[in-house]
């Protein structure tokens, strides 16, 4: 009988141990096929619960930032929808008090009266549990709990082999933590490094931003990624550069100093994060956000030494909290942006003097050639005219300079063109006793600086002709400029209620130097018509594609 008893023992032995065995084998080949954590939890809280013959099991992790145990595996519960919504913090529930002391626990039977249980508002008791910390290099990793409803008495063995299987799951974890972690920390020295090479790339502004956003986005897994430049006149936000695709996104209107959080960050000076834009009263598109599907957002100002030139601003679609790693590498890539935008601008300055360059030498080469025609026509004329027509020219080619000065590059304004030579006009050639008005009327045209040129020529030839010769025995009147265009041209005419033109006139016989330069510039460099009419009043009509 004794014999037996002790056969029997030794049976049931060697089959915990090949239950042991095979639960770790399995275990085992889990870890080893792959580095997915939720996929390994999943299949741990399975065998937990084939091996030791218990009704479920549950997995808690770590949040460090909020130092929060967090359920992310279960098996065998009912209850839909648990997974990352049943939190506990370090001491709470016997789960808590596990974390907390890193100790194991097992109750065999009546375990929801232990002082420590915490029902999460079920009506679920459970008789037994056991209870084991997840650690990791003395680091805890979270717990794993495996329950009963009825009675249930923890074998040696079935402790032994719950902790066996705490260690390897904590030791995955912590090491695939780490490679993530090794994974992450190359994806954001690789941003850096991108953005760094942009600064001595010879790259424009446009090209450099959207490499900052999308390098951004990509390397940290953000959503969306967006560079609000400082318009310093205005002293308002301005987007420069996104990835969303929402056209109610990109037309979001500019920020005040101050206002919402990125005008906050850029006020204050320092990074500025929220977990929930949708719930945070201080931004000011909640809706936006919804729609575009945002949540946690991180506002970076972009510093060049003591001046910040605008705001680095990083949405998840998740909730997120930021670590001090993660601000850390944004600061250091709002820095080297600020860095290569302040570069691209130094190139584009650099551009801009090269053209001015080359628009001065054109243009006095142009005055060069009027000089020259003034010498050729002017025979009849005076020294004080021949002088005051040229440097009514010469101010009509300074009136574009005047405006590129003050606008874009690449465009010029008409209207503002034709108002300096209307002053310029009114000033040097009505004479005070006369009384000529002068006015502009119609839309404003932007064109190009070489077009605008032209243009500036002939206004300046049009209006100074109309009050030498209109009113040269006239002492009052107006000279009017309309402005008119559609999708294939563009329409000046310059009318005025002086002299009438003679009955025989002939723009095309007549010899006068200012409607020749107009005739020459209309047909060679705009490739348009001149028309000049004499009826109640006299149009001279320029009309020239678009």
């Amino acid at each position: 009988m004794e014999s037996t008893n002790r056969s029997h023992q030794l049976e049931a032995a060697l089959a915990e141990r090949d239950m042991e065995v095979e639960a770790l084998r399995k275990l085992g080949q889990a870890i080893g096929s792959s580095f997915n954590i939720q996929h390994l939890l999943d299949v741990v809280t399975e065998i937990a619960v084939q091996v030791t013959g218990t009704d479920t099991c549950y997995i808690y992790l770590l949040d460090e930032t909020s130092e929060e145990l967090v359920l992310r595996a279960v098996k065998g519960d009912p209850t839909k929808n648990i997974v990352g919504k049943w939190r506990l913090k370090l001491g709470e529930g016997i789960t808590g008090w596990v974390a907390q002391t890193r100790q194991r626990v097992a109750i065999d039977k009546e375990a929801f009266r232990d002082r420590r249980y915490k029902a999460f508002e079920r009506e679920d008791q459970f008789q037994s549990i056991l209870s084991v910390p997840l650690m990791a290099e003395d680091q805890l990793v979270g717990v794993i709990n495996i329950r009963t409803k009825p009675t249930h008495e923890y074998t040696d063995a079935q402790r032994r082999l719950m902790e066996h299987i705490a260690e390897q799951v904590a030791n995955a974890i912590h090491s695939s933590r780490m490679y993530q972690s090794m994974e992450t920390r190359v994806s954001q020295l690789s941003a850096l490094s991108e953005v760094s090479q942009s600064m001595t790339s010879g790259m424009y502004l446009d090209e450099i931003l959207n490499l900052l956003v999308a390098t951004t986005a990509e390397s940290m897994k953000f959503k969306i990624v967006t560079v609000m430049l400082l318009d310093e006149e205005k002293q308002e936000l301005v987007i420069q550069a996104t990835q969303s695709s929402s056209r109610e996104y990109i037309r979001k209107p500019n920020l005040k100093l101050g206002e919402s959080l990125a005008g906050k960050a850029m006020s204050e000076g320092q990074p500025i994060s929220v977990t929930d834009v949708r719930n945070t009263p201080e931004y000011r598109y909640p809706d936006i956000a919804r729609k575009e599907g945002l949540c946690s957002l991180i506002c970076v100002p972009l510093r060049l030494r003591d001046k910040i030139i605008g705001v680095l601003n990083c949405y998840t679609e998740k909730p997120h909290t930021f670590t001090s790693e993660e601000i850390t590498v944004l600061a250091a890539i709002g820095s080297h942006a600020a860095i290569a935008i302040e570069n691209s601008k130094l190139v584009v300055k650099s551009a801009i003097v090269q053209e001015m360059h080359h628009r001065v030498k054109n243009n006095l080469q142009t005055i060069a050639s009027l000089l020259r025609l003034q010498m050729h026509y002017a025979k009849a004329e005076t020294t004080d005219q021949a002088l005051q027509e040229s440097i009514n020219r010469i101010l009509s080619i300074a009136a574009v300079h005047e405006v590129l000065s003050r606008e874009e590059l690449e465009r010029v304004s008409i209207k503002k063109v034709a108002e300096n030579i209307l002053t310029g006009t009114r000033q040097s050639l009505i004479p005070p006793e006369k009384h000529v008005t002068t006015s502009l009327t119609g839309p404003d045209i932007l064109l190009q600086p070489a077009q605008a040129t032209s243009v500036a020529l002939i206004l300046n030839e049009l209006i100074q002709n109309a009050v030498e010769h209109g009113f040269k025995d006239v002492d009052q009147g107006e000279v009017r400029l309309d402005i008119s265009h559609d999708d294939r041209e563009v329409r000046l005419e310059v009318i005025n209620d002086g002299t009438p033109l003679p009955s025989d006139f002939d723009v095309r016989t007549h010899r006068n130097l200012g409607l020749q330069i107009v005739e020459s510039l209309v047909r060679d460099d705009l490739h348009g018509k001149f028309t000049l009419a004499s009826g109640d009043k006299i149009t001279a009509t320029v009309v020239f594609p678009r």
